[in-house]
């Protein structure tokens, strides 16, 4: 009986080896380059867009999510254990602080909530990841298309709220939203499993303005 169990789990390993390989990715630090597609744009916005970046950091169940461009600067620091964010922006010399509560974080999230996922039977390879590719439906008509890694799975998967429920780590997706042709693009460009310092999840206690 043991020997015929150990053929079954082999067999199903070989059949589906995203099950078989797919792991949970407890640190990682992952760079997005960010691109626009409308021709209508204002040359001066597609440029100040170019120049933008968003990382995500992960360590354990903390994520922190930072956005940088040549106007703003905006990190969201999340709490998975206590279902909690701080929002950092800074403005030029002016630094805000937003700390969310479990409650606050899931009504800044709600426009995500009963979202439609269609997973598409269509593969691409990111940084040497097999992604697969996702649709996902919100109920005001803005669409995300996306693809994500079959093999590995962030384990903090709520620091982009829309994507919770996606089956792997999204590495690129593009955002459209109701009633607007403009396309922004988010492409994972670096990815990196090393450690991340823990002092990336830090608090500031002192230089931002706190908002309600």
């Amino acid at each position: 009986m043991k020997r015929i169990l150990a053929i079954m789990v082999l067999i199903l390993g070989l059949l589906h080896p995203s099950i078989a390989q797919q792991r949970v990715v407890a640190e990682c630090t992952v760079v997005f380059k960010i691109t626009l597609d409308d021709g209508s744009v204002d040359k001066d916005v597609s440029n100040s867009i170019s120049k933008s970046t968003k990382t995500v950091y992960i360590k354990g169940n903390d994520s922190r999510v930072d956005l940088i461009s040549p106007a703003i600067q905006q990190s969201v620091i999340y709490d998975k254990t206590e279902t909690k964010a701080v929002v950092l922006r800074e403005f030029g010399t002016n630094k805000f602080m937003n700390r969310l509560s479990k409650e606050q974080w899931l009504a800044a999230n709600k426009q995500y909530q009963g979202m439609n996922i269609s997973l598409i039977n269509e593969t691409k390879t990111i940084l040497g990841y097999e992604c697969k590719k996702a649709i996902l439906s919100l109920k005001d008509g803005s669409v995300f298309s996306l693809y994500y890694a079959t093999n590995i799975i962030p384990s903090v998967r709520e620091f982009e709220y829309q994507f919770k429920d996606v089956p792997g780590f999204v590495l690129e997706y593009q955002i459209k939203e109701s009633g607007d042709n403009t396309l922004v693009n988010y492409r994972a460009e670096k990815i990196s499993l090393s450690p991340v310092l823990a002092s990336r999840f830090d608090i500031p206690t002192s230089g931002y303005r706190l908002m309600n």
